[in-house]
């Protein structure tokens, strides 16, 4: 049995076949392809349960109903321009408004509070009436809208 290492420089045939050692070689490297396959397979097996998985909850059904104005509920109603009113009366500042809150939340049973804001009104303005009916203790906060239109 022999070896054969090649030419002068360590050279020499290709695959038994003879030639020059400059031959052009015809096979692809596939190790970097299935290096980055697997880099992907990776990725994707750790975002894939995140994005899919998320809490369950049930959602409820869309109900609309009139919400019935009462005798003893309060309106609080937040123009365009961020005024704030209680059943039409303008109320000053939020200090005020936490007051009159206080008081209504002290009642048993307590009054419902029905919030209406104006289309115009910045969520700021309104946001501040809700979070002022949280504070307060408030237990029932209703939001006013318009009917949708028929079709």
């Amino acid at each position: 049995m022999s070896i054969h290492i090649g030419g002068p420089r360590g050279g020499g045939d290709y695959g038994g076949m003879g030639g020059e050692e400059n031959e052009v070689v015809s096979e692809i490297n596939t190790t970097p392809l299935v290096d980055i396959m697997l880099v992907l397979l990776i990725i994707f097996l750790i975002t894939i349960p995140v994005a899919t998985h998320s809490v369950q909850v049930n959602l409820p059904e869309r109900m609309s109903h009139m919400t019935i104005v009462k005798q003893g509920n309060i309106v609080l109603a937040v123009d365009g321009q961020g005024k704030m009113f209680w059943d039409e009366q303008p109320i000053s500042d939020i200090s005020t408004l936490n007051t009159k809150l206080a008081e209504i939340a002290a009642l048993r049973p307590q009054p419902q509070i029905q919030i209406r804001g104006d289309i115009n009104a910045r969520y700021e303005f309104v946001g501040k009436v809700v979070e002022a009916c949280q504070q307060a203790g408030i237990r029932r906060v209703d939001f006013i809208t318009q009917p949708p239109k028929p079709n």
